[in-house]
């Protein structure tokens, strides 16, 4: 937490935002577990504080790359290091890899702010 003045106080996070290319095939049921099984590790994995995704509808033509695209709340780094190996994130992203295209199909931007 940062100070801003005597009475505001700014909370940084760590925000891990993920921009995925679902292959075409892949029904919306298993587009929708897939990314409901990360979300549910809001509560269950420390630090992380929130999760949200959705489908891409970017008019920009340099947007139209991914599909889908997911954002984490970390409280610190340090928990979003302990996040990546964690074995509940590593099930998770199983369902991820089983529904993204084979190649150039992700994209993971983390930033504090």
């Amino acid at each position: 937490a940062l100070p801003i003045s005597n009475s505001i106080l700014l909370i940084v996070t760590v925000k891990h935002l993920v921009l995925v290319k679902v292959r075409p095939d892949v029904p919306e049921s298993e587009i929708s577990a897939a990314f409901k099984s990360l979300g549910e590790l809001v509560g269950e994995v420390p630090g992380l504080l929130a999760f949200s995704w959705g489908r891409n509808h970017s008019p920009e033509a340099a947007g139209q790359r991914y599909s889908h695209a997911f954002v984490m709340e970390f409280a610190d780094e340090a928990s979003r290091d302990a996040y990546l190996p964690d074995p509940r994130h590593q099930s998770a992203a199983q369902g991820l890899r089983a529904i993204r295209e084979a190649h150039d199909a992700i994209t993971i931007v983390d930033f504090t702010g």
